[in-house]
């Protein structure tokens, strides 16, 4: 691997690989078909790029968005890759390079979006040209388990039949075992090696908020985080519209991105924000997939995500250059409602509804826990955490200890078995704290021998209780739309008094070892410089900012100081194409500091 090795510092400035990229890339040149399932931020790019570099012909990559395609297009030039997107954006004198590229092999990649492919003009044209590999990136899209189900990706079988020889990687950040073995099957990987790193983002923090007065805390949450930008991830492009209208209101430099813009639009608004010209982007899901930035530092979800894994990727848009990002989500019950009513309208029956619905009753679960969120995560994706705690998330920073709470379980369980197993945890909650409601009074629940036994505790407890005992098996969810809760067998031990109930009570409790934030020992004011001068290079190169050197790099110059050519060298991320390009402008800088 010495030659590879030598060009990932030659075209990307790094000395050593990232977690698996190395055993991915070796797949790859073996020939193997490979499966790589690697967080956000890990580098999943580089496991088709570099091997790109490795052989004669031409690397094909499947992408989902435009926008996308074109930010990966620029970086790879940028660092001296011949690279190219087929899209529908092109010209017809563009299209004819790329044409012309194919044919004299001088295109490394091209980038093309599921529907191009399996075009027959398109499959002859690439009939043409030395095809090596193809990569699938987004390959999640391929399942109906998957968070983002597209059918144009299932249309990708034409494409591997029509190159059986050529060698596929598909790529993706968010995949369960369900998910991984369906893209496995509806791919038709030979024998495929399957890699799956790490689900942790031991960088990011998670903080779930109950939903009160949301503006407000939005404004309040800016106004304490002014220099970093974000995302905030709203369900309807009204929500959008309001928010950044609220926020401009309030002097924040916000913009609104929907599907509802026009693409000129859409553009502007994702330039603002990757140029640093705008803190805040209010964005549907629309923004999902598009966004390729590094040094977005929190994701704000406004409404409750459909499901654990969007919530995962969305929240994966944070902290790509591995420092601190923040995810705070604002759950309401009202939200999980709307939620379910979409999806019973999306998808009227089926095991469609039936997918939709458990994997949002997985989101509403994540949010109502009492335990380390980070390690619910993990155990979605099936990945084990060694540790109870993590130290970056709410429910871990004001840890809830397990208390003998076996009389306030059997409470519960003898409402529900009063309610005949037919109503859902608000409604058992507001019985056992005794409401007034008319949906209490009107239907003669205030007459249950359990009415009002419970006023001492708050809906959200019994909420959290409720999960807890479903989790333990004490009590079961039913219902697709409309989810109700009832008994189980072990629920009736419960009540014959035969079981101890352990449910969760505020108490200390210790983090594990190095879940801290990363730790930032940069020079504030020589990074700001470092970053005006960055910004200032952009504009003259007609570039991304982050492509010239990202944030992480500018702390570590900012925190080491180098002086000379050969310091700068030893900079993660400087690599010699941009030493010779950019080096003497920051090392004036440095100097001057």
């Amino acid at each position: 691997m010495t030659a590879v090795t030598e060009l990932l510092e030659k075209h990307w400035g790094y000395s050593a690989f990232r977690p698996l990229q190395q055993e991915i890339i070796r797949s790859v040149l073996s020939g193997s078909d490979t499966l790589a399932i690697l967080a956000t931020g890990s580098g999943k790019s580089l496991c088709y790029q570099l091997p790109a570099l490795c052989h004669g012909g031409l690397t094909l990559v499947i992408s989902p968005l435009i926008a996308l395609m074109k930010d990966q297009v620029d970086d790879l030039n940028h660092r001296g890759i011949p690279a190219a997107a087929w899209t529908s954006a092109q010209d017809a004198g563009d299209l004819a390079g790329i044409r012309n590229g194919l044919i004299d092999g001088t295109l490394r990649i091209l980038f093309v979006s599921p529907e191009r492919s399996v075009q027959p003009a398109f499959l002859a044209c690439l009939k043409k040209t030395p095809l090596r590999l193809i990569a699938i990136d987004e390959a999640h899209c391929i399942s109906a388990w998957g968070h983002n189900f597209r059918p144009e990706y299932r249309q990708l079988i034409t494409l591997r039949r029509s190159f059986p020889q050529v060698t596929v990687i598909a790529l993706t950040a968010t995949a369960t075992p369900d998910v991984r073995k369906d893209i496995i099957q509806q791919l038709d990987l030979k024998r495929p090696r399957e890699f799956v790193g790490s689900f942790d983002r031991k960088n990011l923090r998670y903080c779930v908020r109950e939903k009160k007065n949301p503006l407000v805390f939005i404004a309040h949450y800016l106004g304490q985080h002014r220099t970093g930008q974000g995302i905030i991830y709203c369900l309807s492009r009204n929500d959008t519209e309001e928010i950044a209208r609220d926020l401009q209101k309030r002097g924040f430099s916000a913009l609104a991105y929907h599907a509802g813009l026009s693409r000129q639009a859409l553009e502007s608004v994702q330039d603002s924000f990757l140029k640093g010209t705008v803190q805040v982007i209010c964005a549907t899901v629309a923004f999902g997939m598009g966004i390729d930035k590094p040094d977005v530092r929190f994701v704000i979800h406004h409404t409750l995500p459909r499901s654990l894994e969007a919530y995962y990727q969305e929240t994966g848009r944070a902290g790509r250059d591995g420092l601190s990002g923040e995810c705070i989500l604002l759950f309401s019950k009202s939200d999980a409602a709307r939620l379910r009513s979409l999806a019973a309208h999306d998808s009227p029956g089926g095991s469609a509804l039936r997918i939709a619905l458990a994997k949002l009753q997985a989101m509403t679960d994540f949010c109502e826990t009492t335990s380390c969120r980070r390690r619910q995560i993990l155990r979605y994706f099936g990945e084990a955490y060694p540790h109870d705690t993590c130290g970056s998330c709410d429910t871990c920073e004001n840890p809830v200890g397990m208390a003998d709470c076996t009389e306030a379980a059997c409470l519960i369980a003898r409402c529900i078995l009063a309610l005949s197993g037919r109503f859902g945890s608000d409604l058992i909650s507001d019985v056992l704290r005794g409401s007034k409601g008319t949906k209490i009074t009107g239907n003669g629940f205030d007459l249950l021998s359990v009415y009002g036994k419970g006023k001492q505790y708050s809906r959200t407890q019994y909420r959290s209780w409720i999960a807890e005992l479903v989790r333990q098996g004490f009590l079961e969810r039913t219902g697709d739309q409309y989810p109700v809760i009832g008994l189980t067998a072990r629920g009736r031990e419960l009540l014959a008094g035969r079981v101890t109930v352990m449910l969760p009570a505020p108490v200390p409790g210790p983090a594990a070892p190095g879940a801290a934030p990363v730790q930032d020992t940069a020079d504030a004011v020589l990074f700001e410089k470092l970053k005006g001068l960055r910004k200032e290079l952009a504009g003259k190169y007609s570039v991304l900012p982050y492509m010239i050197f990202p944030d992480k790099c500018l702390k570590e110059m900012a925190a080491i100081r180098p002086l000379d050519r050969a310091g700068l060298a030893t900079i993660s991320g400087v690599g010699p194409y941009k030493l010779t390009r950019y080096g003497p402008a920051f090392l004036e800088v440095l100097r001057a500091a």
